[in-house]
This record gives structure tokens, C-alpha cells and sequence, in this order.
């Protein structure tokens, strides 16, 4: 019997074995798959991740032997020596080499490919010194491997961007949430079978058809879904009115009602790349949160991502949130947020925790974090990172303030939310007073293009949206001497 994980102070028959853990990763990673089509890719890294285990070394190890054994390596040496005997070794090993990627880094993230005499590259540890010292393993009782064109037909079109030609980008973006699949699928067995104590603590967060009832609640009683159709003859009427006056006042309120039926309406149509400009103090927050809940239940989406550059706002957003659908709805995570229950000297520990659990993989419905948070995952190659990528697929991302994307780094961001817009199921939400400039241009090779961004509010209704909302007035008086400024 060949065993994945043991347990302290029991016997060996109380042990996993390693056909359930390869049974239960390979189950759990086909289903995060299946949101983008690669659940077959998935499931075959859960079934062999571990083949390393099946060598004495390991066996041994669990039995109290001291020491590391490398038990990564080995199910990427057999898929290089399974898939290489076939007709077409080439493209075999090929396929070998790029799910080395997300197998060998499953525990230490995922290596650089680099050359064979650099310690600790993927080229190391499959051609190099590492590739010779890599335990013994059985190879038999190990499941007969599909051919490798199974799955390259499976990830092809998720390789290309435009055509049939592989996109790097494209390419390297897939392995990660394969990647992704793969380490959270690994982490939840295992903890469900080494800590079920605290699997048990992961917290069952309410359903998007329930918080879509509590928004609606929330807003019918402050009474922003009342009120006749608007149109945008009422927009040029209300900003004709005099800043200040109640009519003004008047504009406002009806111009915010514009915004949101815009939201909702907008709110049908398929998943995508859409805009929302909306100037300063229109509702921005709750208007992109009325889309959002609606087109997640149009289109069966599984979760609201409100991405919010600044620490500082992000809290206020966080709040906004809460107080429309409920304290236990919201998941915010970033290096502010402390959970109200460490905060006390009585808090519930439990609680705390099971907040903290659902942090690492994002299993919530709705979640508000931070942009480093966001695109630094997107990038990144190390589990504690990776384990929440499945769990963006499928997604509604809202990022506010989007003008406030680092220039230096809009290239790539820009390339990965259309990446996940185009393959992934998500759909993109850019809010902002002043939208950037992100279409494709000679200095955004990969930006978007003009029919892939849909407009929620009507370009024509700016203008006047814009003056209703207009609190001050700029003149050009000239040179003041400073008794004449001081006055004014």
C-alpha cells in the first residue's frame, strides 16, 4: 500500500493513500477547470502530481525517516517518457515539458525554465543534475496516460489569441491557471484530510441570487429603484439649473437614477469588456454593483471582484458594499483589513480563521480587494498566490478608478484582462470619471480594440451628466497682486 499523508499517532491503516489524494486533487482541479474548458488537462495533473510518493524514499519518509525526497519530479519524467514513445515524440514531449511547469512547482512554485546547469530551473530538474538523483519510483499500478493530442486539443484554443498560431502570453497565462487549478485542488485534500478540523471552518458564504434579493431590499428602501424612466432630455433640462438651488438637487437625484438604469439595463447583455463613466459623486459604487449583480445571474457567473487601487477608499467601498447586502457577504482582503473578531480581546478565534481560509483561494462570492492584490496574482508563481487564479474565472471584475493603472505596467495588465475576457468567462467592468486609454494604439500593442468595449452610459449623455455634477467653476483672472488675492 502506497501512502500520500500520514497522521500523528495513528496507524498506518488510518493513513490517505496515495490513490485517494491523486483521486480527490484530480476530481476537485477538473471541476475548477471546467469554468474554462480544460477540465480533462486538469484532472490528469491531479491524478499524477504525486507519482513521485510511489519511490521507497518517500515511503520511508512518512515512516519517520529524516530528510526532503523529491517527489515532483517524477510525474514529469513520466509524462516525458509516456508521451515520448508516441508516434509524433516531438509534440509529446512538447506538451510534457509545458505541464512540468504547474507539476514541479506545486509545492515551490513554479520554476523559470533557465538552462540545465542552473540549480533550481525547470531545465535542472528535468534534463540537469536534479533529473539523475530523482528517487526511484514504481512505475507500475501507475494509470495508463491518455495520448497527449487528447489534451492538446483541449488547451489549443486557449493557446491562441488571434488565429491558430500559440501566443506566449496566452500560453503562459494557461499553465498558471492550470497551475492554479492544481495547487488549491492539492491544499483543500490535504487539509481536508490532515486538518478537518479547520476545513470544517470554511465558511459557506451567502449565494448571488440571495445577495441580489438583499440589494434590491436595500435599495427599494432608499428609494433608488423608484421613479419614472430618465431620459436624456431630463439630463439637458437638470443641467440648466442653477448649481446650489434645489432644482439642481433635484438633477442630481435623476441623473443617479439615469446612471443606475443604464447599469441595469446594460446589464443583459453577453459577458465582455464594458465602460462605465460616470463623473464624480454619480453612485459610481452602487450603480457597478446593480450591474454586476445582475449580469453575474443573467449569464450564471460566479463571483463580483471590485478591484480598488487605493488602501484608503478601499475600506469606504468595502463599507458601501456591506450596508447593501449584509456584514456576512463581503470578503475583503487586503494588508489594511483586520477581522472585527482579532480586533477584540475576547474575538472569536474561529471566526477569524475561517475569514483567513477563504482569503487564500477566494471561494466567496463577492470579494473587494486591492489592484496590487489583484494583478500581482494574475503574474505571480507560488501557491499562496496562485491558489485563488481558478477562482477569477468566471468572474465580474469591477476595477474602480482604473485610470490609476501604473503606466509602465498597463502593457501587460491590459493583456490579462483580455485574456480573461476572451477565454476565461469573465467579464470587465472599467469605472472611472476619466476613462484611460486603453484601446489598441502603437503604444498598447495589446490594448483593446474599439467593438471589444461596450459604453453602459451613452457617450452623448456625458456632457450634460457631467454638468449636473459640476461643483466649481474655473476663470482666468490674470495676474492678482496679493492684497486683491487674499480678498477675493
Amino acid at each position: 500500500m502506497l501512502y500520500a499523508h500520514s497522521l500523528p499517532d495513528h496507524p498506518e491503516t488510518d493513513w490517505q493513500t496515495l490513490e485517494a489524494h491523486h483521486a480527490g486533487v484530480s476530481r476537485l482541479a477538473a471541476d475548477f477547470a471546467a469554468v474554462w474548458g480544460t477540465p480533462e488537462t486538469a484532472s490528469l495533473l491531479g491524478k499524477i502530481h504525486d507519482t513521485g510518493k510511489r519511490s521507497d524514499a518517500f515511503q520511508q519518509r512518512l515512516r519517520g525517516r529524516p530528510g526532503r525526497v523529491d517527489h515532483s519530479s517524477a510525474a514529469c519524467l513520466y509524462l516525458m517518457r509516456q508521451w515520448g514513445e508516441e508516434a509524433r515524440p516531438d509534440a509529446g514531449r512538447l506538451l510534457a515539458r509545458l505541464l512540468a511547469y504547474p507539476l514541479l512547482g506545486h509545492h515551490g512554485g513554479m520554476p523559470d525554465h533557465g538552462a540545465e546547469a542552473a540549480e533550481g530551473t525547470l531545465a535542472w530538474r528535468l534534463y540537469g543534475a536534479r533529473a539523475r538523483d530523482v528517487p526511484d519510483w514504481r512505475a507500475e499500478g501507475c494509470a495508463a496516460l491518455p495520448p497527449s493530442m487528447t489534451f492538446w486539443r483541449e488547451l489549443q484554443a486557449l493557446m491562441c489569441l488571434e488565429g491558430r498560431k500559440p501566443d506566449p502570453f496566452a500560453v503562459s497565462f494557461l499553465l498558471r491557471m492550470l497551475y492554479s487549478c492544481l495547487v488549491d485542488a492539492d491544499f483543500l485534500d490535504t487539509e481536508a484530510f490532515c486538518a478537518a478540523d479547520r476545513a470544517a471552518l470554511r465558511p459557506a458564504w451567502p449565494s448571488l441570487a440571495e445577495l441580489a434579493q438583499r440589494f434590491a431590499a436595500a435599495m427599494s428602501e432608499r428609494g433608488f429603484l423608484s421613479g419614472p424612466e430618465v431620459t436624456e432630455e431630463h439630463l439637458h433640462a437638470g443641467a440648466a439649473t442653477a448649481c446650489g438651488s434645489e432644482e439642481r438637487r433635484a438633477a442630481i437625484a435623476t441623473a443617479r437614477r439615469y446612471m443606475l438604469q443604464c447599469c441595469c439595463r446594460a446589464a443583459e447583455a453577453p459577458p465582455g469588456a464594458f465602460s462605465l463613466t460616470m463623473p464624480t459623486g454619480g453612485g459610481k459604487t452602487l450603480s457597478s454593483l446593480a450591474f454586476a449583480l445582475r449580469h453575474a445571474r443573467a449569464h450564471r457567473l460566479r463571483r463580483i471582484i471590485l478591484v480598488v487601487p487605493y488602501t484608503s477608499i478601499i475600506e469606504q467601498n468595502a463599507e458601501v458594499f456591506r450596508q447593501v447586502l449584509g456584514d456576512d457577504a463581503v470578503l475583503e482582503h487586503h494588508s489594511n483589513f483586520l477581522h472585527p473578531e482579532e480586533e477584540r480581546e475576547d474575538g472569536d478565534a474561529r471566526a477569524a480563521l475561517a475569514y483567513k481560509l477563504s482569503t487564500e483561494n477566494w471561494d466567496a462570492h463577492v470579494i473587494v480587494t486591492t489592484s496590487v492584490q489583484f494583478f500581482e496574482s494574475l503574474f505571480a508563481d507560488r501557491p499562496s498566490r496562485c491558489r485563488k487564479l481558478h477562482n477569477v474565472a468566471g468572474s465580474v471584475i469591477i476595477l474602480d478608478e482604473v485610470q490609476m493603472l501604473p503606466i509602465p505596467l498597463v502593457q501587460p495588465c491590459v493583456a490579462a484582462l483580455r485574456l480573461l475576457t476572451r477565454h476565461y468567462g469573465c467579464s470587465v467592468l472599467l469605472c472611472t470619471a476619466t476613462q484611460p486609454a486603453l484601446m489598441r494604439s502603437a503604444c498598447l500593442a495589446d490594448g483593446f480594440r474599439e467593438e471589444e468595449i461596450r459604453h453602459i452610459i451613452p457617450p452623448a449623455a456625458l456632457p450634460p451628466l457631467f454638468r449636473i455634477f459640476q461643483r466649481t467653476r474655473l476663470e482666468q483672472t490674470g495676474v492678482l497682486d496679493d492684497e486683491t488675492l487674499a480678498r477675493r
